[in-house]
């Protein structure tokens, strides 16, 4: 506890600026959250994984995450400082694990936000082809020698656009995310509406084509395999406890934003998915554009549009908040000496991490444009869980070590609650996920160890601090 409270207390140089209330911050979470897990990876969740019954996929990551989102909310009402599941398990577990919950968070913000781009160029070349404007094909899509395309463009600029809105600050950037949350709901809602009439309850027959779990060679699909695909839909809304050092109230509004944003993202993800199975067969739902295809499937073409249009504002928030997420946790990683200091230096005008937000965004920015990224959405899932698993654990040992420290939050039927999570967290990893991807998924984390003993354990402000306590005489 005493690496927390270290932190709480530090005031090296100019802070945070304060600006975000609770429906900011809840904005934030819809924002990171709400956009291509609805528009893209519901149709893989129906047409490849777990049919109709991925209405109860959705139901299963709504209910993991739910268990997280609690205990995220208790411990981001005790502290006041940016860096999310990083800062929380620094100060119960320890620095090794802090690190490797820090990693994986760099990865989930970051690499979630590359294939996302990717996305939004898609859309936008859509709607510039439906003008008559064409991009030179080399420029239209990721590295791919059998297609002649070498870098996407449109990935690029749009990363570092939104990086550079993040730089000049917090304020301007998390008004324009709240806009981009609001119209982006708006299309979802009509959606439902537009579609709402047109359910066929034959569509929902066979509901569980494919059981809870089958083996389709080294693959899996059914429900459980579809709860992992759907729940990057849920990734993201703990972006809001790493703004915590920019919230007005922080021990109020954070723990609403977090609850608040995966509540009204779970109740739309819930009413789309019903809808969506319910309009047309699960074997005829688009993978890539299942909205609009649905739409086109009842002769609402004219419609589709819009939901063309939701992707673009779903997409483009996803990446403002996450870049979002992934610089804040860089700066409080290097404030702890875990990464060169240089990174978490605030612009004294702007009173942002300006320059690892605009380092950030050219490294996302070059793998958006230069490599295809889908495969490793299952990757940020992994990420995400193992965050989960670390907060649940944290709540366990601070209610142990510091059960008079004051909450804002209290999490509901401890030990209950956070053991729930730990549980169904490790079960939707190992019976959810790939082979392959835990394959890979290790992989990274050895990178990230390798970086960890490489400089942050040499350089680490606890351990500078224990060292100087130590040799006092």
């Amino acid at each position: 506890m005493a690496a927390l409270a270290q932190e709480e207390h530090q005031a090296h140089g100019p802070t945070l600026r304060r600006a975000l209330g609770p429906w900011a911050l809840i904005a934030i979470g819809l924002g990171n959250m709400v956009g291509a897990g609805i528009f893209a990876t519901i149709g893989d969740g129906i047409h490849n994984k777990a049919g109709p019954a991925v209405i109860v996929s959705f139901l299963i990551a709504a209910l993991i995450s739910a268990f997280a989102a609690l205990c995220y909310a208790e411990i981001a009402s005790m502290v006041r400082i940016a860096g999310s599941a990083y800062t929380y398990t620094y100060a119960t577990v320890g620095e090794i694990i802090a690190w490797i919950i820090g990693w994986n968070l760099i990865w989930e913000y970051g690499m979630a936000s590359a294939p996302v781009a990717s996305t939004l160029s898609s859309n936008i070349q859509n709607f510039l082809a439906s003008a008559g404007l064409h991009l030179p094909r080399w420029a239209t899509s990721a590295y791919d020698p059998a297609a002649h395309t070498s870098f996407d463009v449109i990935a690029f600029l749009a990363v570092l656009g939104f990086s550079g809105l993040l730089a000049i600050g917090i304020k301007e950037s998390a008004g324009t995310n709240s806009l981009l949350v609001v119209l982006k709901m708006g299309v979802l809602a009509a959606f439902v509406v537009i579609g709402l009439p047109f359910i066929n309850s034959v569509n929902w027959h066979p509901f569980s084509p494919f059981g809870w779990i089958t083996h389709q060679g080294i693959n899996t699909i059914g429900i459980i395999p579809g709860a992992f695909t759907v729940f990057f839909a849920f990734v993201g809304f703990d972006a809001v406890t790493t703004a915590a050092e920019e919230a007005k109230d922080p021990q109020r509004d954070v723990p609403k934003g977090v609850l608040g944003a995966l509540g009204l993202g779970a109740l739309f993800y819930v009413a789309i998915a019903i809808v969506l199975t319910g309009m047309q067969p699960a074997a005829n739902v688009d993978a890539n554009t299942p909205l609009a295809s649905a739409l086109q499937s009842v002769h609402r073409g004219g419609w589709a549009w819009l939901t063309i249009a939701g992707a673009v504002i779903g997409t483009s928030s996803v990446i403002l908040t996450g870049l979002l997420g992934q610089s804040r946790i860089f700066f409080v990683m290097a404030r702890d000496g875990l990464l060169p200091k240089a990174v978490a230096t605030i612009h004294p005008r702007f009173r942002t991490p300006a320059r690892m937000t605009i380092i950030t965004g050219v490294i996302v920015g070059l793998v958006a444009g230069l490599v295809k990224l889908d495969k490793l959405l299952d990757l940020v899932n992994l990420g995400t869980l193992s965050a989960f698993i670390f907060v649940c654990i944290a709540v366990l040992v601070l209610r142990r070590t510091q059960p008079n420290r004051p909450r804002g939050f209290r999490t509901p039927l401890v030990p209950f609650v956070p053991l729930a999570g730990i549980i169904t967290s490790l079960f939707l990893v190992f019976f959810g996920s790939q082979p392959l991807t835990r394959m890979i998924f290790g992989v990274w984390l050895l990178v990230g160890l390798a970086i960890y003993f490489g400089y942050g354990y040499r350089h680490s402000e606890e351990r500078r601090a224990a060292n100087a306590g130590t040799a006092r005489p």
